[in-house]
């Protein structure tokens, strides 16, 4: 795989990842949300409700119980006891004692002219006739009336109560304070900008509200019809949002309403409402977070498995061709093996045959000799390439010895010393001199180290270093050989194929391409390995890796 697709692997298990956990945990936080958002909001409806009912009824029962203290005193008293004042003055002091909310008392005639009166206002000779509630008051029976100046030029409203007595029919009547209906209407426990207050069904306000003294006029609100219960709505009044709490009352048409702030109301769920949006937002940096985590490690887990993938094909790929070298060089050292005998017994022959007297006195003879040496070395040379064809080809099972490696190391050093000296190249050791023993093949890795250690004085050439570095690798359970020379290096592509049979750097003659081949044969085959690191212009290095035992 490229790295591009990596790329496109680790962008889609992060998606995946987020897709997966993300919009789970959105789901459920809007899920949630959206729950509390309808449970509050129908709390806080539900309170509104209970509070402007028990506020209504708290108001009808105020009104019930001065209709029903002004119709027992009607129809217990006769009109005769009644318009005596002083006798109105004692029952009037009466009414008090059990409710401050009377102002005064008076009687009404059937002709609207006031019979007695008991208050602190002159009302003694005011006669009704004209006003429109004591016409609705004479017919109904009983009447109450909105908030009104009147001619105390004061807020207050009254309740007249009817009485027929035979022929003659009377009135008794009774001013109630606003005030105190006001305190009453006002008791209501709301925010800092709640408000309660009555209007009629002409939205005239009937009591002060909270935050201005405006009465008796007319306001900006909705109209609505008259219901039955409660309602809580939410509109606007002036460009202001509020919660609405209303309810007509049962004993006069008048809508009790109750306002109230729904910034103050919701606060808890806006600020729940943050709390859940920085629980998301933590939540899903959280959830970011491991995905990134978790797909890096399953791209590194991929590529570090594609490594050793890559690393098995390419040592099967090399056993492969290790397997099918073995057999062209069983093959060619056969082959050439016969030739090579029949050429070495030939020119042994005509050595022999130079060593008679008369060919000695030839004056050709020294040519015949050196003709007959080369003949002999070149044959040596093919035999031992061919010698070294069928090591490579045979797969004996090595001998298993305990060998000291620095030892061994020292000993295949001395083989090329004066070849190195005479190069001016030396050849540096630091070995761990408490290395253990291995059990291997002695000869086999002594090829091993010899064709290693000639490839490196021929990379130098003249004036370097080679360095033999041992140690102890107690975790692998390993002993680790570096070979390094100070030498050109090669590039990449030739490092790829430095092991491959009959590749070589050398120049054409001096080199057969086994040499790292056969080792790298004889390491696999002693259960170690062989590693090439090379830089290209600074050095190469060789490391050998064996076990134990």
């Amino acid at each position: 795989m490229q790295q591009d697709d990596y790329q496109r692997l680790r962008l889609k298990i992060i998606a995946t990842t987020l897709a997966f956990s993300f919009v789970p945990l959105l789901a459920l936080g809007v899920t949630i949300y959206l729950k509390t958002e309808s449970v509050y909001v129908s709390k806080v409806y539900g309170n509104l409700r209970t509070l402007v009912e028990n506020k209504k009824n708290t108001i009808d029962l105020f009104l019930n119980e001065r209709i029903s203290q002004l119709t027992t005193l009607a129809f217990t008293e006769s009109f005769d006891q009644l318009s005596d004042e002083k006798y109105l003055e004692k029952v009037f002091s009466f009414l008090q004692i059990h409710s401050k909310s009377f102002i005064d008392l008076q009687v009404i005639d059937q002709d609207g002219k006031t019979v007695s009166y008991c208050g602190p206002y002159r009302l003694q000779n005011v006669n009704y006739s004209q006003e429109p509630w004591f016409n609705m008051a004479m017919a109904r029976g009983l009447y109450v009336s909105d908030v009104f100046l009147g001619f105390r030029k004061y807020p207050h409203f009254i309740i007249a109560v009817t009485r027929r007595e035979g022929d003659r029919s009377w009135i008794l009547r009774a001013a109630i304070d606003s005030d105190i209906f006001d305190s009453l209407v006002r008791s209501v426990h709301l925010g800092k900008s709640g408000d309660a207050f009555l209007m009629t069904s002409e939205n005239v306000l009937q009591t002060k509200p909270r935050f201005d003294d405006t009465i008796l006029e007319k306001i900006e609100f909705p109209r609505f019809a008259k219901f039955s219960g409660s309602r809580v709505e939410e509109f606007a009044v002036k460009g202001k949002t509020s919660l609405y709490a209303m309810a007509w009352l049962d004993y006069k048409d008048w809508l009790l309403v109750i306002k109230d702030d729904p910034r103050e109301e919701f606060m808890p769920l806006y600020q729940a409402r943050w709390l859940l949006i920085f629980i998301l937002l933590g939540g899903t940096l959280l959830i970011i977070g491991g995905a990134v985590f978790i797909s890096n490690s399953m791209v590194r887990q991929l590529v570090r498995s594609e490594r050793e993938k890559a690393s098995l094909d390419a040592s099967l790929t090399q056993s492969s061709k290790m397997a099918a070298l073995g057999k062209l060089a069983a093959g060619v050292a056969h082959e050439v093996n016969n030739p090579l005998a029949i050429i070495m017994e030939k020119a042994g022959w005509m050595r022999d045959l130079l060593s008679e007297e008369d060919i000695k006195g030839s004056p050709n003879f020294k040519e015949y000799e050196d003709a007959v040496q080369k003949i002999e070395f070149h044959v040596r040379r093919a035999k031992d390439v061919t010698h070294r064809l069928l090591g490579f080809a045979r797969r004996m099972d090595p001998l298993r010895d305990d060998i000291n490696v620095n030892i061994l190391l020292d000993q295949t050093k001395s083989f090329l010393e004066n070849e190195a000296s005479f190069r001016n190249i030396e050849i540096m050791t630091d070995y761990d001199r408490g290395l253990p023993c291995i059990t291997s093949d002695a000869s086999q890795l002594q090829q091993v180290f010899l064709n290693i250690l000639d490839n490196a004085i021929d990379a130098i050439d003249k004036d370097g270093v080679i360095t033999v570095t041992t140690r102890h690798d107690k975790e692998a359970g390993a002993v680790v050989i570096a070979i390094a020379d100070t030498g050109k290096g090669m590039p990449k592509e030739v490092a790829e194929k430095i092991f491959d049979p009959f590749f070589t750097t050398k120049k054409v003659g001096e080199g057969t391409g086994l040499g790292l081949t056969i080792s790298y044969s004889i390491i696999e085959k002693l259960g170690g390995k062989i590693v090439l690191h090379s830089v290209e212009g600074k050095g190469t290095t060789f490391t050998i890796t064996l076990p134990v035992s």
